[in-house]
């Protein structure tokens, strides 16, 4: 179970990908609200349970990662540049961390590598790069209540889906939408 995810009851990206959702949703938003990422107290047992789903979906095995503070900070700021690329907005910064193997199937395959926040950083972008390819990165938002902010995969046919959960969020925002055209015209 992905922990981060979990806490707010909703589908999960597919495969590998469903890591990047899961550091998405280590942000307060809506309730419950607390940051994942706030302390090593609460950062450590998130990453030990991510790794463990991401282990699960993709069949590889589950790297062992001590965070220290410092890699805190980095890891926080990787999910700010995602969620940043999500919204539209443009990395601040280039990210690389992942080495390419090639198996005796005559395979190449991407490899997390590093330590603390980089191997974190390569699981992420391995898993970006593995979505990229089979067009489900696209289906990766961020809910557009701007008080919510819950990472999303749209899974509606059309790719058109714009709230983490209509009745809660969209609703709401479709309501204040209508108030503010009435009182316009009023």
């Amino acid at each position: 179970m992905w922990p981060a995810n979990g806490r707010y009851g909703m589908d999960v990206a597919p495969a590998g990908l469903g890591f990047v959702h899961d550091l998405l949703n280590t942000l307060p938003a809506g309730k419950p609200r607390v940051d994942l990422l706030a302390s090593l107290d609460d950062a450590q047992p998130w990453l030990d349970g991510a790794l463990a789903a991401w282990a699960g979906e993709t069949g590889r095995e589950r790297p062992e990662v001590s965070l220290t503070e410092r890699d805190l900070d980095q890891v926080r700021g990787l999910r700010e540049e995602i969620k940043t690329l999500l919204t539209g907005g443009e990395p601040a910064h280039e990210l690389s961390s992942a080495t390419l193997r090639l198996g005796s199937d005559g395979r190449v395959a991407v490899e997390p590598r590093g330590t603390g926040a980089r191997l974190v950083a390569s699981v992420v972008l391995i898993e970006m790069l593995a979505a990229q390819q089979a067009d489900t990165w696209r289906r990766l938002k961020v809910c557009r209540n701007p008080r919510c902010q819950v990472a999303f995969f749209d899974r509606s046919r059309n790719n058109s889906g714009v709230w983490h959960a209509t009745k809660t969020c969209g609703n709401v925002e479709n309501l204040r939408a209508h108030r503010a055209r009435a009182k316009s015209t009023a």
